[in-house]
């Protein structure tokens, strides 16, 4: 019997938010990932990066301050190393609880490029704050740089760069033989290394890219007949935080969005989710896609738990 395919995307709960938190986060995320594998699913796997890429990208950029030889180091090379970083770690911790459990799947990284539109209105307004914090004096080198700053009140300036949509998976029939050999994928991690198309040469964007909405791509391009996105919360709730709380077990696309116009989902957290469950089965009608964390995900797809968007 073939296996189905699931695209798992994993928040910032499945890795940590620092190297030794990260080792130990990966144990568990691989022990909930090899649960969903012997329920009969192949694998894709896409992750976040956001503390990885802004650890990376201080640590650089602090290295070419004390060492000023050294060259800087573009946002896109930070993105890589996040992907390269993250991905063996995840890598390694599945492996080794594939083969304790006697599954012989290999398990591999592809680092994926993803194309941007340089004409994107993310460009001219970028929001996505990076790196360590700055004096003023930093931060105005950095704006004669081209680059973009914010003011966090009381400590210091900070980077902000720009989250344009993404257009292609540079490597995507790369992906996709693995997967349909039946193989474990890690890829499009962080929401990929953001790259313009420029003739034959794809080049470098300062931008990072929603993880959310990348696996909503991920999945579309895949034909997934799962997305599952693992968070924080073990449902998706309406009146989410407030004394009204109540959660959601299944929503339709039609029901998703008027609970979006009636702005039920925070912008900086569960919006980005619910607009790649839709863009997916707006693509995939006869897929599913399941929220829910990490600790409930074998729940979840037995249909006990989590929130489950269907598109009717």
């Amino acid at each position: 019997m073939k296996k189905r395919k699931a695209v798992v995307s994993l928040g910032h709960e499945a890795l940590g938010y620092t190297t030794t938190e990260q080792w130990d986060a990966v144990k568990k995320t691989a022990r909930a990932l090899a649960d969903l594998a012997q329920a009969d699913y192949q694998l894709t796997i896409t992750h976040s990066n956001g503390p990885q890429v802004s650890m990376i990208h201080k640590a650089m950029t602090e290295l070419r301050r004390v060492n000023p030889d050294y060259t800087p180091v573009p946002m896109c090379v930070c993105s890589a190393m996040s992907q390269g970083y993250v991905g063996y770690d995840i890598q390694n911790s599945l492996r080794s609880e594939f083969l304790s459990r006697g599954i012989s799947t290999p398990v591999s990284t592809i680092l994926t490029m993803v194309t941007v539109d340089p004409y994107d209105e993310a460009f001219y307004e970028p929001n996505k704050i990076i790196g360590r914090y700055m004096t003023k004096e930093e931060a105005n080198a950095e704006i004669q740089k081209g680059n973009y700053v914010t003011e966090i009140t009381g400590k210091g300036y900070r980077r902000i760069v720009a989250a344009p949509k993404p257009l292609d998976i540079v490597e995507i029939d790369t992906i996709r033989t693995l997967a349909d050999a039946g193989q474990t994928v890690i890829a499009c991690g962080g929401g990929g290394i953001p790259v313009i198309e420029q003739q034959h040469v794809l080049k470098g964007a300062s931008a990072v890219i929603e993880k959310d909405s990348l696996a909503g791509k991920l999945a579309t391009d895949l034909q997934a007949d799962l997305l599952i996105i693992l968070t924080g919360v073990e449902q998706v709730y309406e009146n989410f935080g407030t004394r009204q709380q109540t959660p959601i077990a299944s929503m339709t696309i039609e029901q998703a969005n008027t609970y979006k116009k009636n702005d039920q989902f925070g912008e900086g957290d569960m919006l980005p989710k619910i607009e790649a469950a839709i863009s997916y089965l707006e693509a995939v009608p006869d897929g599913r896609v399941i929220i829910t964390s990490i600790a409930h995900a074998l729940k979840a797809v037995k249909g006990k738990t989590g929130t489950v968007i269907t598109a009717n």
